[in-house]
C-alpha cells in the first residue's frame, strides 16, 4: 500500500478566516475547504510504508527555530494557457527557505528524488476549470491582500487521500521547532 505525502506548514484560524473572506467573486471555481488551507514545503508523493517510515526518522532530525509568515498579494498558476488554481502568496521570508531546504535535504537523505520545481510558497484557495469565470477582476479587487503575521513553530506531514469530492488531508506527525 502506497501513502501520498506532503510536508506544510498550517495557518492559525485567525488567518485561515482572513482567507475565507478572499473566496467569492469567480463563478465556477471550486473553493479549498479552509481545513485544507497549508503552505506546502515538500509534496513528498506516492510512497510506501517503508519509505513513509525513512522520511519520519529523517525528519525527526531536522532542526529549525521558530519565526514568523506571513501571507501577502494573490496569484495564479497556469497550465495550458488558462488559468488551473488561485492562491494567496507568502511574504519573502529566509527561515521560510531554510525550512524549505532542510525538508528537502531530509527528503533527500529519505531516499526521495530531489524536487525539480521552483519553490513558490503559497495558500491554494481555489482550483480551476475551464468552466470556471474570468479571474482578473477577482486578482485586482484582492492584490494587496495581506494577512496577520504569526509564529511557525511546527511542521507537518500530512497524508493526502483523494476523492471524487476533494482531497483529505489527515495530519500524521507534527515535528515542532527547537525551544516549541
Amino acid at each position: 500500500m502506497t501513502h501520498r505525502l506532503f510536508l506544510a506548514v498550517t495557518p492559525p484560524p485567525a488567518v485561515s478566516d482572513a482567507l475565507l473572506d478572499l473566496q467569492e467573486g469567480i463563478p465556477g471555481a471550486h473553493w479549498v475547504d479552509s481545513d485544507n488551507f497549508h503552505v506546502t514545503l515538500r509534496f513528498v508523493g506516492e510512497v510506501d510504508r517503508h519509505q513513509a517510515d525513512d522520511l519520519e526518522t529523517a525528519l525527526e532530525g531536522l532542526v529549525f527555530a521558530p519565526f514568523t509568515m506571513q501571507l501577502s498579494g494573490v496569484g495564479h498558476f497556469e497550465g495550458k494557457g488558462r488559468a488551473k488554481a488561485i492562491w494567496a502568496g507568502v511574504a519573502p521570508s529566509g527561515d521560510l527557505d531554510l525550512l524549505h531546504y532542510r525538508t528537502e535535504m531530509a527528503c533527500r537523505r529519505a531516499g526521495l528524488a530531489p524536487e525539480t520545481r521552483k519553490f513558490i510558497p503559497h495558500v491554494t484557495l481555489a482550483r480551476l476549470t475551464s468552466g470556471s469565470g474570468f479571474i482578473g477582476d477577482w486578482l485586482t479587487q484582492h492584490g494587496t491582500f495581506a494577512a496577520a503575521p504569526w509564529p511557525v513553530d511546527s511542521f507537518s506531514l500530512f497524508e493526502s487521500n483523494l476523492t471524487p469530492d476533494g482531497p483529505i488531508y489527515t495530519e500524521l506527525r507534527r515535528f515542532p521547532a527547537v525551544g516549541s
